[in-house]
């Protein structure tokens, strides 16, 4: 997992192949404007999710994981307080792993919780279960899919 600021992405552009073009995406000067959906970047190699929803309990947001994509999470406004636990140590399954939407579900509870706000960002690699968009109020984020 990493944790920056969006300005400090630039160091990070070359640890995977494509994170130069997520990281454009996600610092175009009009990323706050674009409308929720999904935006191809760079076919299925490289796709943006733009979301804005109402963040949930901590309770009520099981750990996920994925196998075929790399998530790099942007919050554009709000705070999004995410759980994180190393996916080998998850052994509670929750639900069989979804290939068409590349993602599984454990009932393990999260190691820790980072408060991920304003400009920051955090990448969750395939060996990191996490638990997105929880805390309080709207959180506006994008979430960039990198495959592996």
């Amino acid at each position: 997992m990493i944790l920056d600021q969006i300005d400090q992405c630039e160091r990070y552009a070359s640890v995977y192949p494509n994170f130069a073009k997520a990281f454009a995406f996600l610092t175009q000067p009009n990323l706050a404007t674009l409308a929720p959906g999904k935006y191809e970047i760079d076919g299925e190699q490289v796709f943006a999710i733009v979301d804005k929803a109402r963040a949930r309990a901590r309770e009520r947001a099981p750990l996920e994981a994925h196998r075929r994509y790399i998530d790099i999470q942007f919050v554009i406004s709000g705070v999004d307080e995410m759980g994180w636990r190393s996916k080998p140590l998850c052994k509670q399954t929750n639900a069989v792993y979804d290939p068409e939407k590349d993602i599984e579900f454990f009932d393990d509870k999260p190691e820790t919780w980072i408060a991920v706000g304003r400009k920051t960002f955090a990448v969750f690699f395939p060996e990191d279960a996490h638990a997105p968009l929880t805390g309080s109020g709207e959180v506006h984020k994008v979430v960039v899919k990198v495959k592996v």
